[in-house]
């Protein structure tokens, strides 16, 4: 359970302001249909964080303890240096077409821009350091239908309030930190 609740918050505090984020806000001013949105969203993050968990899950065949233990410590204390740099949202990751409808647009490009972004990083390493597949998918899930569904019911209401600034920094330390226990604690 540790697995789920540290996945989940950690990928929740990683999504502000994050471009998946500023991408819920685009689609629902774009389309204004926000059940379609957030089941496209949770459809895309079930896929890619599956996906990534595989990865992560898979990574700890191939490493031992010891490089294990070196790359999760070293990848979480470059994820804390990620959340400092603000993301924006690529004019191009919204381009899918409205052919698709609300829903697949979605799908696809919420799929799309979550591709190499941090909260699908951080799932491949919580996977690896975790070992514990469904918990950290199902978790990183939560922390991103946490993060993007009130975004699209709410829109700009909530961007306006949400110190983003102060979200990454505390995210940043959270992922310090687990790079420094996952290098220094007792094996």
């Amino acid at each position: 359970m540790e697995a789920f609740f540290v996945s989940t918050a950690i990928v929740a505090l990683a999504e502000m302001g994050d471009k998946t984020q500023l991408l819920s806000l685009v689609l629902a001013a774009r389309f204004r249909k926000p059940w379609p949105i957030v089941l496209g969203i949770l459809v895309a993050t079930v896929v890619n964080h599956a996906l990534a968990g595989a990865v992560g899950s898979w990574v700890t065949t191939l490493l031992g303890p010891q490089a294990l233990r070196w790359v999760l410590g070293l990848s979480f204390i470059a994820m804390a240096v990620w959340m400092l740099i603000p993301d924006k949202l690529d004019d191009d990751e919204t381009g899918a077409g409205p052919r698709l409808g609300v829903f697949g647009t979605t799908v696809v490009a919420f799929f799309l821009a979550e591709m190499g972004d941090k909260t699908q990083i951080a799932t491949v390493m919580l996977a690896a350091q975790y070992n514990a597949y469904l918990w950290v998918v199902m978790g990183t899930t939560l922390g991103m239908m946490l993060a993007n569904a009130p975004v699209v019911w709410l829109g700009e209401r909530i961007t306006r309030r949400v110190p983003i600034r102060a979200v990454h920094i505390v995210s940043a330390v959270i992922f310090l930190g687990l790079g420094l226990v996952a290098l220094f604690a007792p094996a």
